[in-house]
């Protein structure tokens, strides 16, 4: 959804790598559980001066499992280099320095700013396997109707996270924050983004997370002012080890994020906000600099491989657009409400929506004042 934002400094989260042991953990699950590798022909890389796929990516959406996995099957290389948020991503780009990569995983939202800038190649569906597997509504999102420039991978929601035995009445909704900032201050963190922030406040009072109302913008920023003595700071990541330690009562997360967390503590919860909260999805692009394209299409083709995508959801805990892999994980994760909500929540929420530059801007001057100083 920081997102999926989103944004990230070092820790354990959907942003970031899994430890050492999670992965060795993994690793012997896969061997004892038997792991149908995706059937990516390899006639279907026609490889040119490398035999390497580069890839830029938020760090825990490529393991060494999956790697290795993929250069099973092609006999592909795999590199992943890993961004902190979408803004490191872009200027990348912007700074001409992307040209090495062929896969990129940018947040839904900024795919068209990708497009605008043509930064993104136009998908050929026709290299492409199983582009059928994903759910109908992520193939005609907002931000890339018809998947022509991307494929997702992961979606997820933005809710709080909060430690039960420092907060004995749990949190239902966004005014939750303001109504007992008393008693939460300095004990909570917010994510670092702008789009995120914003439009939780804004959903508090109302409004809609797209909002292009300068009034209502305004509203949003003088209540997060008021909300800020009790903000420990902005954080995509480093609220985790502080959460578990007990330093923290509440933090913004992401949903991903939020089942890790709560399967290394009990006394950890996740909620929804019942007013509605933001959808995001994080999606597998090719740029127009990729130096080996055809890996990137055996790549996505291989990622969209039901028993693929329905083993890294059990790992990473990000939940899946794939409806075949989505039919193939274990009760347990389907019928886990933190990454798989009920109906009535998703029809309340609301998806990032691409906004108009000077929108945008205005935006970005709150979000300077509110985290400066």
């Amino acid at each position: 959804m920081t997102h999926f934002a989103r944004h990230r400094s070092f820790s354990r989260s959907r942003r970031r790598f899994l430890q050492t042991s999670i992965a060795t953990a993994s690793s012997l699950a896969l061997s004892s559980c038997g792991w149908t590798l995706a059937r990516v022909q390899t006639d279907q890389v026609r490889r040119g001066a490398s035999d390497e796929l580069h890839i830029y990516t938020w760090s825990n959406y490529v393991d060494q499992d999956l790697i290795n996995a993929f250069r099973k099957q092609t006999g592909i290389k795999v590199i992943s280099d890993v961004f902190d948020s979408n803004e490191t991503m872009l200027a990348t780009f912007q700074a001409g320095k992307a040209g090495t990569y062929s896969i990129i995983y940018p947040s839904d939202y900024k795919v068209i700013q990708m497009v605008t800038l043509g930064f993104l190649s136009e998908l050929d569906h026709s290299r492409l396997e199983g582009l059928s597997n994903i759910l109908p509504r992520f193939q005609q999102s907002v931000h890339d109707p018809g998947n022509r420039y991307s494929v997702p991978v992961s979606w997820g929601t933005t809710g709080l996270i909060y430690n039960t035995d420092k907060v004995k009445a749990p949190p239902t909704d966004w005014d939750y924050l303001w109504k007992n900032r008393d008693n939460l201050a300095r004990r909570l963190t917010l994510l670092d983004d702008v789009r995120e922030v914003m439009g939780a406040t804004l959903r508090s009072l109302g409004y809609s997370y797209n909002s292009t109302d300068p009034r209502q913008l305004k509203q949003a920023f003088d209540k997060l002012m008021e909300l800020k003595p009790t903000i420990v700071t902005f954080t995509s990541d480093a609220w985790r080890d502080q959460l578990l330690a007990g330093d923290l009562s509440i933090s913004m997360g992401y949903s991903a994020d939020a089942v890790n967390v709560m399967n290394q503590s009990p006394k950890l919860k996740y909620v929804i906000p019942s007013s509605g909260t933001s959808l995001w999805s994080d999606t597998m692009v090719i740029p127009k600099t990729a130096p080996n394209p055809d890996a990137a299409y055996a790549w996505i083709s291989f990622m969209l491989q039901p028993e693929v995508a329905a083993r890294v959801t059990e790992r990473l805990f990000f939940a899946t657009p794939n409806e075949a892999a989505f039919n193939q994980l274990p009760p347990h994760l389907q019928n886990n409400a933190s990454l798989f909500p009920p109906k009535g929540l998703l029809d309340k929420s609301e998806t990032l929506a691409p906004l108009e530059r000077p929108v945008m801007e205005l935006y970005e001057k709150y979000w300077t004042k509110l985290t400066s100083g």
